[in-house]
């Protein structure tokens, strides 16, 4: 055999083993995806509830009690967003932020959450809110069907598990996600929980191998788990604007630990 040929066969053997890998990986992972699946299906039933409730207060004109439901209902949205973002023409109409649009807020295609969370904050009013709210719903009932009817693929679930982290540590520490209503927290919250939820679901199949990655995860998540904690009132969270500047370092540089560990989770699950 020439050395070229042994180079080519060295090459077709690691290509084979690899998939091999990845297919014996993801024949692994179909129990904890079912189990998934049923998590982010009770995530959207939670979600199309409580958004009508929302928008119902909105089209109502009561400016206090849909204050009192906006952070609460987001939290089944930040749950799933790595699924969510899947379907990105509906995350766009869901939670987009006004820094996406020409006119900023004044722009009449700003849609969705943040656009109520400005009327209401800002403005201290429903006013013009109603087709804003009709949207809303209709998109997350839609979001619903479609994510019903999906077959969830393995490496997008296991590798949210890093991405909820990710996003809090690269775009909400500074608070520009709820930039009116200051509810950061309640996503934080949100995206905490959707990240927790994965590891779990897939611990079993790493927990002989990587024990002493799992005890180091569990811990990050714990301090995470903590600093919001510190953060609680009544049933919810303080406003993010009274964290000082040390705080949401302290709160970043947890996140940032957390999401670096589980950035390498699809890795360890042959998913790379």
């Amino acid at each position: 055999m020439t050395f070229k040929t042994l180079i080519g066969a060295t090459a077709l053997t690691l290509l084979i083993g690899s998939a091999a890998r990845a297919e014996t990986a993801t024949l692994d992972l179909v129990e904890p995806i079912a189990e998934y699946k049923i998590y982010v299906t009770e995530k959207l039933d939670k979600l199309v509830e409580d958004t009508t409730a929302f928008t119902a207060a909105v089209k109502a004109g009561d400016v206090e009690k849909a204050k009192s439901l906006f952070a609460p209902t987001r939290l089944s949205y930040e749950a799933i967003e790595p699924i969510a973002e899947l379907f990105s023409d509906l995350d766009v109409s869901i939670d987009s932020r006004a820094d996406d649009y020409e006119k900023a807020e004044a722009d009449p295609e700003f849609p969705g959450f943040h656009r109520i969370e400005y009327g209401l904050w800002d403005k201290k009013s429903t006013e013009g809110l109603t087709p804003v709210a009709d949207k809303l719903l209709a998109d997350v009932t839609e979001l619903r069907k479609r994510i019903n009817e999906l077959t969830f693929p393995p490496e997008k679930v296991v590798g949210g598990a890093a991405v909820l982290m990710e996003e809090v540590a690269a775009t909400k520490i500074s608070g520009e996600e709820d930039r009116y209503s200051h509810t950061d927290l309640w996503d934080f919250r949100g995206n905490f929980d959707g990240a927790y939820k994965i590891v779990e679901l897939v611990r079993p199949l790493i927990a002989e191998k990587e024990a002493e990655f799992l005890k180091t995860v569990d811990a990050n998540f714990a301090k995470v788990d903590a600093t919001l904690s510190k953060y609680k009132e009544g049933e919810g969270y303080v406003t993010y604007d009274k964290l000082t500047e040390e705080d949401r370092k302290v709160l970043a540089t947890a996140v940032n630990t957390l999401a670096e560990d589980l950035s390498t989770l699809r890795g360890k699950l042959g998913l790379d």
